[in-house]
Parts: structure tokens; sequence; C-alpha cells
């Protein structure tokens, strides 16, 4: 039998400290000074989604059940748990990374798919694979994308979907009691949760790029920061998809000790830091939309 794991205990207290966080920018930061509740609150939907993918990979208890508790609440409104959990784990098969139709997290178009949009989308899209873009519009057309697959979904009789929307609103009723009852007004609330994801936007923006070579699909982005820290060390992405069950705190660690060869095992996909991201491709595009390396289907 193995060995039982120990309760991570610096997530559990992240957790707790993230939903401390929720209640003081609502409440008290929100009464007396609102600029600064908005920019906190931000920052917590950014840090309880990233709370969300530590816990969709089993942190910090060997229950799913329990950890899942934790971070029921949809404190950033927009997107269902269970939804990001599935889809995410989903994402995770290497092999399929990048994939305009096998990983659920790509960003590339199928060719042929590209070449039959309008061009108003083309453009549309064209914006969105830029950094100022994919903060801007991002969350917008992610939400829309998931709301109309999953509508269709459920409206072929997909109950595992159904219910975790169902979840999902559950929840967002009980978010939306919170809302009512605290010193918060709704449209501050729904700009800050939409600024939270447009931060997560600057995570996913290149985390992977089209590569012949799976292992060379995934980045690393070396700075340390406040960014780096609300994404959990998220910007050392081949350690995470090489090692998915190592907890946010134990990456740096175990990247600083096999640098080199993690380098070689992503091709030398590297950044200094999310700032050489910002100059580089705010206004330029990173990668085209249609895949490069997909021959039209």
């Amino acid at each position: 039998m193995s060995k039982r794991r120990e309760i991570e205990w610096p997530t559990l207290a992240l957790i707790a400290a993230c939903y401390l966080g929720w209640v003081l920018s609502t409440t008290v930061l929100a009464e007396v000074a609102l600029p600064l509740a908005f920019v906190v609150l931000t920052l917590v939907v950014t840090l309880h989604s990233s709370l969300q993918h530590e816990v969709l990979h089993g942190h910090p208890f060997r229950s799913r059940a329990l950890n899942e508790a934790l971070i029921f609440l949809p404190v950033g409104l927009f997107f269902p748990y269970g939804r990001f959990r599935d889809l995410h784990l989903d994402h995770h098969r290497d092999e399929r990374l990048t994939d305009p139709y096998d990983d659920p997290e790509s960003n590339y178009l199928d060719p042929a798919v590209w070449a039959r949009l309008p061009r108003w989308r083309q453009r549309l899209l064209r914006a969105n694979n830029t950094l100022a873009g994919r903060m801007l519009i991002g969350p917008a057309l992610s939400v829309h994308a998931i709301a109309v697959s999953d509508f269709h979904a459920i409206r072929n009789g997909d109950r595992a979907i159904a219910r975790d929307w169902a979840l999902h609103a559950a929840g967002l009723v009980l978010v939306g009691v919170w809302i009512a009852a605290a010193d918060i007004s709704l449209p501050v609330y729904l700009a800050a949760a939409y600024s939270g994801m447009a931060i997560l936007k600057i995570r996913t923006f290149l985390e992977h790029r089209a590569h012949e070579l799976a292992r060379g699909r995934s980045v690393v982005v070396e700075g340390r920061g406040l960014l780096s820290f609300l994404f959990l060390n998220n910007n050392l992405h081949t350690v995470h998809h090489a090692k998915p069950g190592m907890a946010w705190y134990r990456l740096p660690g175990h990247y600083a000790a096999n640098r080199d060869a993690f380098l070689r095992r992503n091709e030398g996909y590297v950044y200094a830091s999310y700032g050489a991201i910002f100059r580089q491709y705010f206004l330029k595009p990173k990668d085209p939309v249609p895949h490069p390396l997909r021959p039209p289907q």
C-alpha cells in the first residue's frame, strides 16, 4: 500500500487567504477604497482560478470531493469548474497539444476552417493573437465559445455537461447573494471578474506552440514576481506538463535543479520574463491562427 500523502498545507493556507481577500475586497475595502477593492478582487479572481487548477490536479488532499468543495464557489463567475477540470485534463494528452480538434485549449484552427471564415472574423482572431487582444477580447471569446459548444452538447443530451452548468448556477446564486449583501456593486464585481480572466490570458497566451515534437510545445517563462505567484508557478509550464501532479510550490526548485534538462526537453522554448513577452507581443501576433504544421482536412 502506498504511503498516504501528507496534507499540502501551503496550498490549503493559500486557499484560505484567497477567500479572506475575497471577503475583504467585497466588504471593508469596497466601503473605504473602491479602486483598491477592485484591484484586490481582480487579483483574487486570478488566484482562485490558479487554485482551481491545483485542485483538479489532486491538491491539497487525496480526496477529490474534499478538494473540489474548497473551491466550489465560482468567484470568477464566468466558467464552470467542472468544465474547466474536464477540458484541462483532456488537454494534458501531450501528444495532442495544439491540435485544433483534439486539444480543447488550442488557439489554432484547421487551415481549411480558417480559409472559410468571413473576413471580419479572421480580423478578430488575428487581433486575439496579440497579447493586447488576448487580454481585451480573449475572455469574451473563450466564454462565448464554451457556452455555445456546451449548449449544443446539453441539447443533444450530455448530462455530465448539464450537471456542471447546474452546479455552476447553484454556486452563482450563492455568490450573487453575497454580492447583494456586500458593499460592492455588481458592475464593479463583473469588471473585476473579467479583469481577472484577462490576467490569466497572459499566462495562456504562448504557453504552447506548434512544434513537430510534443515535448517542444510547452514554454518556460523564468521570471519570478507577482504574475508567477498568481499563476502558481505555472509559468514553468514544461515542468508542469512533465510533472502534472507536482504541487505549485515545488515547481521552482525542481526546475532550478534540472534547468538544462528541461530546456533540452522543450527545445529551448523559453522567455526571460513576462515583461519580455509584453515588449515583444503586446501589439504583434506571436503565431498565425491557422495551425502552421497541420495540413487542411
